[in-house]
């Protein structure tokens, strides 16, 4: 395993301008010959958009392989990106939302979808006034890739937490300014777990809601990651506010704005969404349903 460390390492190390060489490569055997979850993907993509064509269909799925593949690329770059490369190849809008919520003395919880390229949202804590930034991280099957993700996740002066212990953190943290929660918030929760659905691409989808109990009990300060892919390697983040309709979040509400402004993102640029994952298996198994 170290040696694979050490091969993963030096291949980061290569330029991006390289590195997408072997991105086109992927993108060309996977699209041309292997079909990564291509029933799936072009399952979810007619779902959610009836009204396009079966020849608008497939252009979205041939741009979401190319995304897919840089997306990959991308992420080993990750091992060892520089700050100062990041600064170049992202830019970052809104940002005196940070230094607000510094003023106010309350912890912000960042959510942002699965869009490309979610992972390089990491990079954002040493332009931030907040001293601890958390990326939040669900554990996966292979304890050699979970320890290679958390290494990536930790750069940057990052501290992960693991999705089943964040909650808990938050609630004993000091809500005082000086901590920032990133969530990628569309995660699909398990199917012991799948409470609350709302309507999102005009399906019925099941909705992690763990960061709702934060809303409804504490004065956080809730901030949407509006991410778009401007060009190949470089991305612009938008971030908005999000505010309750009345004094406090009631119950679902900032699940329901998150979902609504995720859309809104992934209705601009389809292909830069994660459709490969398999967000709609669970939705016959929602107990409580907030759309039509």
């Amino acid at each position: 395993m170290n040696f694979l460390i050490k091969i993963l390492y030096l291949i980061s190390k290569m330029p991006l301008k390289i590195l997408y060489i072997f991105s086109d490569i992927i993108f060309f055997l996977n699209f041309y010959f292997v079909g990564y979850r291509k029933k799936i993907i072009t399952q979810n993509l007619k779902n959610s958009f009836p009204e396009k064509t079966e020849k608008e269909i497939k252009a979205i799925r041939k741009k979401f392989y190319l995304n897919f593949s840089d997306y990959l690329a991308e992420t080993i770059k990750s091992f060892s990106i520089s700050e100062a490369e990041t600064r170049v190849r992202i830019q970052y809008i809104n940002q005196h939302l940070f230094h607000e919520a510094k003023a106010e003395g309350k912890n912000i919880i960042l959510m942002a979808g699965h869009v490309f390229n979610w992972e390089w949202m990491n990079a954002l804590s040493p332009i931030t006034p907040q001293k601890k930034t958390h990326p939040v991280y669900r554990k996966v099957n292979s304890s050699f890739w979970e320890d290679q993700m958390k290494k990536v996740r930790s750069k940057f002066g990052n501290e992960p937490l693991e999705a089943n212990e964040v909650i808990l953190n938050i609630f004993r943290n000091k809500n005082d300014g000086n901590n920032i929660y990133l969530f990628v918030a569309d995660q699909t929760p398990h199917v012991a777990h799948v409470n609350y659905g709302l309507n999102f691409l005009n399906q019925r989808t099941p909705a992690f809601i763990g960061y709702d109990k934060l809303a409804t009990r504490m004065d956080l300060i809730f901030i949407y990651c509006d991410m778009k892919k401007v060009k190949r390697g470089f991305y612009q983040v938008n971030f908005h506010r999000i505010y309750p309709d009345g004094e406090k979040f009631v119950k679902n509400e900032v699940v329901r704005k998150f979902h609504q402004l995720l859309e809104n993102t992934i209705r601009k640029n389809p292909d830069n969404y994660l459709w490969s994952h398999r967000k709609w298996k669970y939705q016959d198994s929602i107990k409580t349903y907030d759309g039509e």
